[in-house]
């Protein structure tokens, strides 16, 4: 079973990366990583329940493809979960994509999940809230313009919760 919890934390990690670079349809592209990450996690988190803890290389692995789905999952994860805020009808947004008040968002999205991740496999889930202090902090001047707010709140739930979530699965590994 550990075998099976290892390889779908990898599918979890390639699939945006893997599905990124296939040309398929818009809406397929829109959903089918965060679907296949989802999955991908689920099956590792079943897997990883019914297995002894990871000892030598399967150690190392769980380290690795846990911080590698954590970072790299994210950033579908957040885009989906814009793609539904738009969709409710009190927002009053414009259905179509756009780049957002906040910039350099994706950087800063890979950056938070990997140190959140590093945080938590490191059994220190108080870095958590070093992280998002930080965060916090460097995008405070501009969460005053229109929907930065909410776009961070969105942006940043997300990503953090899917973080916890992957390295959730890989303290079970461990433990």
């Amino acid at each position: 079973m550990t075998a099976v919890a290892l390889l779908a934390l990898g599918v979890a990690a390639l699939a945006p990366l893997v599905l990124a670079t296939q040309r398929v349809p818009r809406w397929v592209s829109q959903w089918a990583a965060p679907l296949v990450g989802l999955a991908a996690l689920a099956t590792a988190a079943v897997a990883g329940s019914a297995t002894t803890p990871v000892k030598g290389f399967a150690l190392g692995a769980t380290l690795v493809l846990c911080a590698a789905a954590a970072t790299t999952g994210g950033a579908p994860m957040v885009l989906a979960a814009f793609r539904i805020a738009r969709r409710q009808p009190d927002s009053g947004a414009d259905p179509r994509p756009e780049a957002g008040p906040l910039r350099g968002g994706r950087v800063i999205g890979l950056l938070e999940r990997a140190a959140v991740a590093a945080a938590i496999l490191a059994g220190w889930p108080e870095g958590i809230a070093v992280v998002l202090a930080v965060k916090s902090l460097a995008r405070y001047p501009e969460l005053r313009e229109p929907h930065a707010s909410e776009q961070f709140i969105i942006g940043t739930f997300t990503s953090v919760l899917w973080a916890i979530a992957v390295c959730g699965v890989g303290r079970a590994l461990i433990t």
